[in-house]
């Protein structure tokens, strides 16, 4: 008597795997929240853009272009021109003393060191930018902590005015900016490997050669992104100088909450956060023009 086999080769028949979801929809599903929330930002945008060429009173059904031709007049071009300038004085600061900092993090082999550098870095940013222009308040005061220690010091006879000027302002711009632009630098220095730089020392190449002709210039990705992030941020700054720098130091933001507070004038409001949104967003493009040409004169030359 003949026995069926009833064992099937393991090519035989191929095994069915249920048809699941794409990896095309599931990255989309993925993204879904965060294409929602750009979506809403994208919609805010638009009615910004839309209230900016209304009329006072009628700012969805009139239709008119003297906001704009407002920012013309010396004040605004003034304000404008004093936000960008401190934004890019704040930007070029708060690098050069991110570098070396970015660097000290890059180089430390201790994780448990690694982890207290980024906290003292990220410390700016987990404590309310209200009370950190208030600390400045303290600090910067004619009886405040610095002038005192100056005094004590014997390097001042008088206190010095440190507040509702220019130089207090910059100073907090570059204090609660800081870990914008320490982060991406010690990223990028991270990516150089050591190997670059024992070569450079082979060569005879001091600590400080190695470090300005090898390691600086392949961090400028990172450094570009960091002064693009510093420049960002502080170029839509408020509270930093509201506080600290009064109505003496009009930067545009602080010109567009004095157009809606107390005059609820929209359209001139709107109109001026357009021309800063437009403005930062062209310097950022720039930026990153430069940085992807750099990136890629760096990977051709590897």
């Amino acid at each position: 008597m003949e026995h069926t086999d009833l064992t099937h080769p393991v090519g035989a028949a191929p095994v069915r795997v249920p048809k699941g979801v794409s990896p095309t929809t599931r990255a989309w599903l993925f993204l879904t929240p965060s294409m929602l929330f750009l979506a809403v930002l994208v919609a805010a945008s638009l009615l910004v853009l839309r209230m900016s060429i209304g009329v006072k009173g009628a700012e969805w059904s009139g239709f008119s272009l003297a906001s704009y031709a407002q920012l013309l007049e010396p004040y605004y071009l003034k304000s404008l021109l004093l936000t960008l300038r401190l934004a890019f004085f704040s930007a070029l600061i708060a690098v050069a003393l991110a570098i070396p900092v970015g660097y000290c993090m890059s180089r430390l082999q201790s994780p448990f060191l690694r982890r207290v550098f980024l906290a003292a870095v990220l410390l700016p940013l987990l404590v309310n930018l209200l009370l950190q222009s208030y600390g400045w308040l303290v600090i910067l005061g004619p009886a405040g902590m610095l002038n005192q220690a100056l005094m004590g010091l014997g390097l001042i006879d008088r206190p010095v005015m440190l507040l509702y000027n220019q130089t207090g302002v910059l100073m907090g711009l570059v204090q609660t900016a800081f870990p914008l632009a320490v982060l991406p630098i010690a990223s990028a220095m991270r990516g150089v490997a050591r190997s670059y730089e024992e070569a450079a020392a082979t060569l005879g190449a001091s600590r400080l050669q190695v470090f300005r002709q090898v390691v600086l210039p392949m961090s400028l990705p990172g450094i570009f992104t960091g002064a693009t992030l510093v420049f960002a941020y502080n170029a839509s700054s408020f509270v930093v100088p509201l506080l600290l720098g009064g109505r003496r130091v009009p930067m545009l933001a602080v010109m567009v909450h004095d157009q809606i507070a107390p005059l609820m004038n929209w359209p001139a409001a709107s109109a001026a956060g357009v021309v800063l949104i437009v403005t930062t967003l062209a310097i950022m493009a720039f930026s990153e023009y430069v940085t992807g040409r750099r990136r890629r004169m760096l990977e051709a030359s590897q």
